[in-house]
C-alpha cells in the first residue's frame, strides 16, 4: 500500500509538471535542429498572456541580440516580458509573440565563404518552424524585427534582403559602418568581425569594399537607383547620443534616407551602447510595431509628462528696448544674485508665455533653481556689448560666464551658437532646430579648442527638420572631438512655430552646468 501511494504521488507530480510546461508562456532553452547549419539553434519565446486560453493567432516580433550575447539576453537584461505584459493591459500595444533566436556572431547573414549560412537558416527554417509550431499570423505584414547592436544590423538587413518575409523593422544602435569607417578600421578587429563575414581578410582601404560587402551594406542598398521594392518597409531607427563609431554611421544613414526621401522614423536619445538604453526603446519601438501590425499610421511617441503638464503661472514680463526680462517669484523678497538664461529667437507672445510657464513650473517643483529669463530677438546684435552689462547692472544678475546660458530657436539657435563660440562668455548653449554652420564650428575649435571645451552644448532637433545635415554634422564633430554635449533627434510634431518639446530637459541641462 505504501509503495502504491508513492507511485501515485510520482504520477501526479509528473502530470502536474507536464501540465505546467504545456502552459508556460515565457520559455528559454528551446531549440530547433538546423539541417542548413548542421547543428542545434537555441531560441527563447514569450507568448501572450491569453495564449493558452484562446485559439487566436498572433503577429510575431523577432528580437535579435548583440555580439557576445545570446537568446536569453532580451529576457535577462532587456526585461522585455515585464514591459510587454503591462503595455498590453494598458492598451498601449496588442498581444504579440516574441521570438529570441541564438544569433552566434554572424550578424544574421550568410558569410561570404558559405561556411555558416545563418541567413538561410533564419528564413528557410526558423520562420517556417515558428509559424508551424505556434499560432502565428504567417504573413510578412505580421512579422517584425527588432534588435540592438549586431541585432540592430540584423533587424535592418533581414527585411532589406527579404521584403517578402518582413515589412517592419526597429533597429537600435545599428552596428554598421560607413565605407570610410570600414576601410580605415584597425585590422586587429576588422578581420575577425567584418572580413570574416564579407571577404577581404588581411586587406586595407578600398580592397575591403568587396561586392559581397556592398550587397549587405545598408548604405549601398539605399543608394540603389530604384527603392520601390522597399516601399512597404516601415522603419524606426533609434540611436544613443553617447555612441562613438555608431554616432557617425547611424547619423549618416539617416541623412542618406532623408536625401533619398525614404520614409522612416529616426530618434536620438540620451545614452550609449547599453541595455539601459535599449530597454527604454521598448515603449515607442513596440508601439510603432503594434500600429504597423494593425495597418495604421504610427500614433507617435509617448510624450514625457513634463511636456504635457499645463500651468497657470502669473507672468509679468518687463520690456526693455533691446530685450524682455522675467524675474523669479522670490526676487522682491531677496537681495541675492541670479544666473541668467537668454532665449534667442522670433518668439510670439504665446510662445514666451509657454516658455515662462515651463521655467516657473520647474522652479516651483524644485527641478530648477531660481533664474532670470531674458528674451532676445534673433536679429539683435547687442547681446555682448549692451544687454549683458545692462542686466547685470540693473537686475541683480550674477556676473561671470559660469552664470550665463543660451537657448536659441531656429535662426536664433545659429545666433546662439555663434555667441557661444566666444571663449568663456557662456557656460552652455542649447539650440533647437537651428541652421548651424558646421564649418564655422570646426574652425572655431581649431583656433581655441581648450577654452571652448569649457562650454557645454545641447543640439535638439526633429527627424524631419530641413537642417538635418548640419545638426548631424555638428553632433558627429563634437562627439569625435570629445566635447561634452547632448544631442536629441525627436519626433516631428508638424508645428511651424517654435517647438517646446524637450525644453524641460534642456533647462535641466543648463542648470546642471551652472551648478556642477
Amino acid at each position: 500500500m505504501k509503495k502504491m501511494h508513492s507511485i501515485l504521488i510520482v504520477l501526479l507530480l509528473n502530470f502536474s509538471i507536464g501540465f505546467a510546461q504545456e502552459n508556460l508562456r515565457i520559455i528559454e532553452g528551446l531549440s530547433i535542429e538546423s539541417e542548413i547549419l548542421g547543428q542545434t539553434v537555441k531560441y527563447s519565446i514569450i507568448l501572450p498572456e491569453e495564449y493558452h486560453a484562446t485559439k487566436k493567432s498572433y503577429p510575431v516580433v523577432y528580437l535579435l541580440h548583440g555580439l557576445g550575447d545570446d537568446e536569453s539576453s532580451w529576457l535577462e537584461y532587456g526585461r522585455v516580458n515585464q514591459y510587454t505584459d503591462g503595455a498590453v493591459k494598458q492598451g498601449e500595444i496588442q498581444p504579440m509573440i516574441y521570438v529570441m533566436p541564438q544569433g552566434f556572431r554572424n550578424y544574421y547573414v550568410n558569410d561570404y565563404a558559405g561556411t555558416f549560412l545563418y541567413e538561410d537558416m533564419f528564413i528557410d527554417e526558423l520562420v517556417p518552424f515558428i509559424d508551424n509550431t505556434y499560432r502565428t499570423i504567417p504573413d510578412r505584414d505580421h512579422r517584425a524585427t527588432m534588435g540592438y547592436s549586431m541585432g540592430g544590423y540584423g533587424a535592418l538587413i533581414l527585411p532589406l534582403k527579404h521584403p517578402e518575409v518582413f515589412t517592419i523593422s526597429v533597429p537600435l544602435s545599428i552596428s554598421v559602418r560607413t565605407d570610410q569607417q570600414y576601410m580605415t578600421e584597425d585590422a586587429s578587429g576588422w578581420d575577425d568581425q567584418w572580413g570574416r563575414l564579407f571577404g577581404g581578410v588581411g586587406e586595407t582601404g578600398e580592397k575591403r569594399i568587396t561586392d559581397y560587402y556592398k550587397q549587405h551594406s545598408p548604405f549601398h542598398i539605399f543608394k540603389a537607383p530604384n527603392l520601390t521594392k522597399f516601399s512597404d518597409l516601415k522603419l524606426y531607427i533609434d540611436n544613443g547620443d553617447d555612441e562613438y563609431t555608431l554616432c557617425r554611421s547611424n547619423e549618416e544613414l539617416h541623412i542618406l534616407l532623408r536625401d533619398r526621401n525614404f520614409p522612416h522614423e529616426f530618434r536620438v536619445r540620451d545614452g550609449g551602447h547599453e541595455f539601459s538604453y535599449w530597454r527604454e526603446a521598448l515603449p515607442n519601438g513596440l508601439r510603432f510595431i503594434s500600429d504597423a501590425f494593425d495597418g495604421k499610421k504610427y500614433r507617435g511617441d509617448i510624450r514625457a509628462v513634463e511636456d504635457t503638464i499645463p500651468t497657470n503661472a502669473d507672468i509679468r514680463i518687463i520690456k526693455e528696448t533691446q530685450y524682455e526680462i522675467v524675474l523669479p517669484d522670490e526676487y522682491s523678497i531677496s537681495n541675492r544674485l541670479y544666473p541668467v538664461v537668454f532665449f534667442i529667437g522670433d518668439f510670439q507672445s504665446q510662445e514666451k508665455k509657454d516658455i515662462i510657464e515651463k521655467v516657473q513650473y520647474g522652479m516651483e517643483t524644485g527641478h530648477l533653481a531660481p533664474m532670470i529669463v531674458a528674451f532676445i530677438n534673433e536679429d539683435e546684435k547687442g547681446l555682448l556689448q549692451t544687454i549683458i552689462p545692462n542686466i547685470e547692472r540693473n537686475y541683480r544678475a550674477r556676473s561671470g560666464y559660469r552664470f550665463r546660458a543660451l537657448i536659441g530657436y531656429n535662426k536664433g539657435g545659429a545666433t546662439a551658437l555663434e555667441y557661444a563660440l566666444n571663449p568663456e562668455v557662456f557656460t552652455s548653449c542649447v539650440v533647437f532646430d537651428a541652421p548651424l554652420d558646421c564649418s564655422s564650428l570646426e574652425e572655431a575649435f581649431s583656433k581655441n579648442k581648450k577654452a571652448l571645451h569649457r562650454t557645454w552644448y545641447f543640439i535638439n532637433t526633429t527627424e524631419n527638420n530641413p537642417n538635418y545635415q548640419a545638426n548631424g554634422c555638428a553632433h558627429v564633430f563634437l562627439r569625435e572631438e570629445d566635447v561634452y554635449h547632448e544631442y536629441r533627434v525627436r519626433e516631428s510634431t508638424g508645428r511651424d512655430a517654435n517647438d517646446l518639446v524637450g525644453l524641460s530637459e534642456a533647462l535641466r541641462f543648463t542648470q546642471r552646468k551652472i551648478h556642477r
